[in-house]
């Protein structure tokens, strides 16, 4: 009997995992050619679309409202779009074909433009192409951070606390990751336009990935380092630190914590004290993820070419660049003029408009910085912004005009540091010479940190100012952490594909299992 009952929930758990796994189509595009991914492709199936990742991959959720006869339309500029009903995607290879086209605009003009006319005509035409209204954003965002020490060198001059000795801070060094990687996705709703200071965000679901046994362990280094101060400095004492020219000074009192925290730790008022700052601790946890989120996300938007502020400034200044039509091919089935531009002078950014040939609308842009954009280097501290590179694709909504289907920007900066270190113990109290102790080092040490930040929106629908005033944020939401990518977080969702990077990703403490 228990076998039969076993049978059948092994049967019902296999008819459901079916069910949920026929809900998500799966696949890849391929050039039919060369058979090379074809990245940022659309792939469209009533009204909605995800976007192709850099590797080809994308994946479709099949809601209740679509059936095996919807087509499913895939689209790339200078391939043959096909479409076609879901029953005949069976294999998990989508192929396009290269679709040759001579640069001939008098196929869809009788006018032949010059570079500079297309450009006047994309100025002419922005503010009916692209929407600018109240809206809510369904978006998917991927937020990926590596950081590099490429160098962590010190000279240790001096010191008169036996302890913060260079074995001290050499093991501190050691316990700084020289390598590491962090990933966090959100999916969520986006409830704005394109002021700045009025975006709402609802988060639906979010995860982190990274490796907790390479994260700098501020608790026991905090730990380790009030036992030293503790058992070397008097209670009077306070410290000066200084680097090159400037100083700080950190009170007496500051440290009062230090000496009082083991007379404290056994008191009921300061457990429940304790308990009280533990669950703001979580209440500021949430609405600190949110809100950074919300600001990476906000801060990507107001990069939209478009935009009055927008830093990329290649349509409003015109002027500052050279442009050259490259080619005239199809995206899709709108005809597309391919123009390069390339700075004058002093502009920041060269790289390619895809611009539709009936509306001037841009319906692509790929961009990248020909120089570092920030610089800085001042008593010792440097730093150097070399990369900013990116994409936009849009897409027509139902009222013919445009708006944001994907964004990726990418983000690189070298931050070095060469300078003395002082941190000196005086006490005002103490006769004769003031100065107790002192620890002197020299640093030497270099960092390079890159971002990168995809943002696929997946549906966009106008929304009354009521209905924008009367959502309110709830900021409940915090990521599941995942030592290693798990396929199965974001089932039942749409989101970007992930690259084998993030697929592959597996923490030191999971392969230690």
């Amino acid at each position: 009997m228990d076998k039969i009952i076993l049978w059948l929930i092994a049967a019902l758990l296999t008819v459901v995992c079916s069910t949920v796994q026929s809900q998500t189509l799966t696949s890849r595009v391929l050039d039919s050619v060369t058979q090379e991914p074809i990245p940022y492709a659309t792939v469209q199936l009533n009204k909605k679309g995800v976007i192709t990742n850099e590797e080809g991959r994308f994946s479709f959720l099949l809601d209740s409202t679509v059936s095996e006869t919807d087509s499913l339309f895939i689209s790339c500029i200078g391939y043959a779009s096909i479409g076609k009903p879901l029953k005949e995607f069976s294999e998990n290879v989508v192929y396009l074909s290269p679709k040759a086209i001579e640069l001939n605009p008098v196929i869809v003009s009788n006018k032949n433009y010059s570079t500079d006319e297309i450009i006047d005509l994309i100025e002419e035409n922005l503010d009916k192409n692209y929407n600018t209204d109240l809206s809510q954003k369904r978006m998917f965002f991927r937020d990926s951070y590596f950081q590099n020490f490429n160098k962590t060198d010190y000279t240790f001059v001096k010191s008169t606390i036996k302890e913060l000795n260079k074995k001290f801070l050499d093991s501190v060094l050691n316990t700084v990751p020289k390598k590491s990687s962090y990933y966090t996705e959100i999916l969520c709703d986006l409830y704005g336009n394109t002021e700045e200071d009025n975006q709402k965000m609802d988060i639906i679901k979010a995860s982190e990935l990274y490796d907790k046994s390479k994260e700098l362990d501020y608790e026991k280094l905090e730990e380790k380092f009030n036992e030293i101060i503790k058992s070397n400095i008097k209670r009077d004492s306070y410290f000066k630190i200084k680097s090159g020219l400037f100083g700080t000074k950190i009170k007496g009192e500051d440290f009062d914590e230090i000496f009082e925290s083991d007379i404290d730790s056994t008191n009921q008022v300061a457990l429940e004290k304790e308990l009280e700052e533990k669950k703001k601790r979580e209440i500021d946890r949430k609405t600190n993820f949110a809100k950074y989120r919300k600001n990476s996300i906000v801060d990507m938007m107001n990069d939209l070419f478009y935009l009055d502020d927008s830093p990329l400034n290649f349509i409003s200044k015109s002027r500052k660049y050279d442009y050259t039509l490259k080619e005239f091919t199809y995206m899709g089935e709108d005809a597309v003029y391919i123009l390069g531009f390339t700075p004058k002078g002093s502009a920041d950014y060269q790289g390619t408009l895809y611009v539709n040939s009936d509306d001037f609308a841009i319906v692509r842009l790929d961009y990248e910085n020909v120089k570092s954009l920030k610089k800085f280097n001042l008593l010792g501290i440097s730093m150097n912004q070399y990369l900013n590179k990116g994409k936009m694709i849009f897409a027509k909504s139902t009222n013919d005009k445009y708006d944001l289907r994907f964004l990726e920007q990418e983000e690189g900066t070298n931050v070095g540091i060469r300078r003395p270190l002082k941190i000196i113990e005086k006490n005002k109290h103490v006769k004769g010479r003031n100065k107790q102790n002192e620890l002197f080092v020299k640093l030497d040490m270099g960092t390079i940190g890159t971002n990168k930040r995809e943002l696929i929106v997946f549906d966009s629908k106008p929304i009354s100012k009521s209905t924008y005033e009367a959502f309110k944020e709830k900021n409940d939401i915090l990521p599941t952490y995942m030592p290693n990518y798990n396929p199965e977080f974001w089932q039942g969702y749409s989101i970007i594909e992930p690259n084998k990077a993030i697929r592959e990703f597996t923490s030191e403490e999971e392969i230690a299992k």
